[in-house]
């Protein structure tokens, strides 16, 4: 079941094979967490939503205030069967028409929800391997920093990982750092201090990303750093672990031979339930 300009239908739903998000990339999505019909950390999804709209020139109808959209979130979980907690995913395309210049760029939306297992952050014992995905490099701009529908390395990446074993991979880009995972971005702790890329280096501005920052810093026992990391640096790390919306805070375990601990993972994730009121 989707909201789909907000008509909310299970079965009648078509999308035009002249879907500029299909034929061009030409959409913008977040992926937010719905817990007991609470949208996590909703304000920060939709300033980044607005955000990217804009610096794809998407023109922002009058009526996208974020009481608006949450509104039309809400309904749509209402419809659905009761859960503690939902993964929602809310899509903006630019409406039909023109080649790679749109004839205009009026918008559309599509909100489509999924139960999820867990409303609480949880992290997990199993072992968690990653390694590099070196096939294709994230270019250092700004439309790297938003979630546009054009994810062709994290589709590619993720059936490399799969063909190797792999849980995840870890992106790289044009100056072959490493900035970010398949699916969230990145931190490295290693001699008390925690570090993930900055934005500018390529990764996405995540809103997981934004959260973990802030509980950092009130940590005495570390300090926090927005900088670039090198495939070297990883081995040298005491912990390293990918965040985002649906999982928080995923521990990594081991990157090639080297193992890692998870405490601090423990430790943020305990903070961020708290923080979350969950």
């Amino acid at each position: 079941m989707i909201n789909f300009n907000g008509a909310i239908d299970s079965e009648n739903v078509k999308l035009s094979t002249s879907n500029r998000g299909f034929l061009y990339g030409d959409a913008v999505f977040e992926t937010c967490k719905v817990v007991q019909n609470r949208i996590l950390f909703f304000e920060d999804h939709y300033f980044r939503l607005m955000s990217s709209m804009r610096i794809v020139r998407m023109k922002i109808p009058m009526n996208f205030t974020l009481e608006f959209l949450e509104s039309e979130v809400l309904r749509l979980i209402e419809k659905l069967n009761p859960s503690d907690a939902f993964r929602v995913r809310i899509t903006v395309y630019r409406n039909e028409g023109g080649l790679y210049l749109p004839s205009d760029n009026s918008v559309s939306y599509v909100i489509a929800a999924e139960p999820l297992e867990n409303s609480m952050y949880l992290v997990t014992k199993e072992s968690y391997e990653v390694d590099l995905y070196k096939d294709f490099f994230i270019t250092k701009q700004l439309l790297s920093s938003i979630k546009s529908t054009n994810r062709t390395i994290n589709v590619t990446g993720s059936i490399f990982a799969k063909e190797n074993s792999l849980n995840n991979c870890l992106l790289l880009n044009n100056d072959k750092n490493v900035i970010e995972a398949l699916n969230g971005n990145l931190f490295m702790l290693t001699d008390s201090k925690l570090i993930t890329p900055p934005v500018s280096d390529g990764c996405l501005n995540g809103v997981m990303r934004k959260q973990i920052l802030s509980l950092a810093k009130k940590i005495d026992s570390i300090e926090v750093i927005e900088a670039s990391i090198s495939s070297f640096e990883l081995q040298k790390a005491e912990e390293l672990f990918i965040t985002n919306v649906i999982t928080g805070i995923q521990p990594i375990t081991k990157y090639r031979k080297k193992e890692y601990t998870t405490n601090l993972s423990e430790l943020l994730t305990a903070q961020l339930n708290e923080f979350s009121g969950l």
